[in-house]
């Protein structure tokens, strides 16, 4: 028989698979114990569970997790509060699942320049952005401190200033000119003796908070850090002679806490960048408090980077402080760098 002699009911059709109808519906997993999230690691997950931490009153532990499929795409960051299920015991070569991530009070995000639509969720949950800055070696960078302030305000999050090294040179100037921002300017130095100078202040400014450090690499970071935490043992490294530039050191963020349970910092990668498209170039100028009076007689519509703007007065009277200068210098690159217009900023490069 050929294949001309059939007919239709000679076909054999295979029968289509019958699957029950999805549902949008999930379980809710109300029994999941909640933790914080402190590090993570392709993929992998460290979170913290016990007293204290989501309002549970089991024994604390450290557990491995992963991320459970109906979580989709969405990036789980060091600092969220996450619900687990599965093994949560915390012993050796076991991993639960991460099944919710809580609601985040705080998200500081930026993005690698200005005009990127892709955000990156630095941490979640923060409450106070140190800005660790050098004040030599490598030097400071008044514009990414900048930049920073902006994430801050923008993200609802407390700044503060850490500048080092002033056993090297002075930080009278720098810390001027971010006085009429009413941003606490901590300092720190060495001994003769190599120990650190200005560390009880430090201690003392983030007791109480979740701290996220941000800086260049070669600042200091990691060595507040391990003064803060004993036994942390974030490692440290050298700067460049050549470049001015430290190395990369800490390779991932890593939450940690404060003895005494009094709080915890964050530790995060040396940043080259801190791209700002995630912030409307109109609210920029108003996010800074030393700046924002001298708004009120711009012409309507004003961008604040134009011969009619009300800010060059306010500031060469002296309305913005002895740093209003160079600050609206700051803004005003920030503000071209943010919509394409100009050359790029150099804090973003």
């Amino acid at each position: 028989m050929s294949w001309r002699d059939l007919d239709e009911s000679d076909v054999r059709v295979r029968p289509g698979r019958r699957t029950r109808p999805r549902s949008k519906d999930r379980p809710k997993h109300e029994d999941a114990a909640v933790g914080m999230v402190t590090a993570v690691d392709r993929g992998r997950f460290t979170v913290l569970l016990g007293a204290g931490v989501g309002g549970t009153a089991y024994p604390e532990r450290l557990v491995m997790a992963m991320k459970a499929r109906e979580l989709g795409r969405g990036g789980i960051v060091v600092g969220d509060r996450v619900a687990v299920v599965g093994d949560v015991s915390g012993t050796t070569d076991t991993l639960g699942r991460i099944v919710r991530v809580e609601p985040r009070d705080t998200v500081l995000r930026r993005s690698a320049d200005d005009t990127d639509p892709v955000e990156r969720v630095v941490v979640a949950n923060a409450d106070q952005l140190v800005i660790v800055t050098s004040l030599i070696n490598p030097e400071p960078r008044p514009r990414l401190i900048d930049r920073c302030l902006v994430a801050a305000f923008d993200a609802g999050m407390r700044p503060a200033i850490i500048l080092t090294k002033a056993d090297l040179t002075s930080p009278d100037s720098l810390i001027e000119s971010y006085a009429a921002l009413d941003v606490p300017c901590l300092v720190t130095s060495r001994s003769a003796d190599r120990s650190l100078i200005g560390i009880d202040a430090v201690r003392h400014l983030v007791t109480g908070h979740v701290s996220v450090f941000v800086g260049h690499s070669g600042v200091g970071k990691s060595t507040l850090v391990n003064a803060l935490v004993p036994g942390a043992l974030r490692s440290t490294g050298h700067v460049n002679a050549a470049t001015g530039r430290g190395r990369h050191t800490s390779t991932s963020a890593v939450a940690l806490r404060l003895p005494d349970h009094a709080g915890w910092v964050i530790d995060t990668p040396g940043v080259r960048s801190f791209g700002l498209a995630h912030v409307a170039p109109e609210r920029i100028v108003s996010l800074f408090p030393d700046l924002e009076p001298g708004t009120e007689t711009c012409p309507r519509g004003c961008t604040h980077d134009e011969a009619e703007c009300g800010l060059d007065d306010f500031v060469a009277s002296g309305g913005a402080g002895p740093g209003g200068a160079a600050r609206l210098d700051s803004v005003r690159r920030l503000l071209r760098a943010r919509t394409g217009e100009g050359e790029a900023d150099d804090s973003v490069s």
